[in-house]
């Protein structure tokens, strides 16, 4: 399949394919006339790749876990990164967490104040 169908089928933009090359963590094919060719595969590989930049990882990092994605076989090294970026991870949620739970204090809080009376009219005498 040719960029730009890669693209719509996965919503990531022809340039992110572009740097995803660049980065290595994607390959093609060119035709004779230099257009870029990916296997159906690429799909997948992509929405993987997407996921793995959504969790917080950098291109390196996700240029290192790739392969062990696709053998199913880490080394030690790749284990231990792996589970240091899920500790990152589980300590993000529990941040997000604590700030959802303060907001919603905030609600509950802020709920019985509400008026229905526009704040900054001028009221007449």
């Amino acid at each position: 399949m040719r960029i730009g169908e890669l693209a719509a089928q996965t919503g990531v933009s022809v340039r992110a394919l572009r740097y995803y090359e660049e980065q290595h963590l994607l390959t093609s094919e060119r035709s004779p006339s230099g257009q870029r060719h990916y296997p159906d595969t690429a799909v997948d590989r992509v929405l993987l790749i997407q996921c793995l930049y959504a969790s917080g990882l950098s291109s390196r990092t996700i240029r290192e876990l790739i392969p062990c994605t696709q053998t199913g076989v880490a080394t030690p090294d790749t284990i231990n990164r792996l589970t240091a970026e899920r500790d990152r991870m589980n300590d993000r949620i529990a941040d997000l967490a604590m700030a959802r739970d303060r907001l919603e204090a905030v609600i509950a809080a802020a709920s019985g104040t509400v008026s229905c009376e526009p704040v900054c009219v001028p009221q007449s005498a």
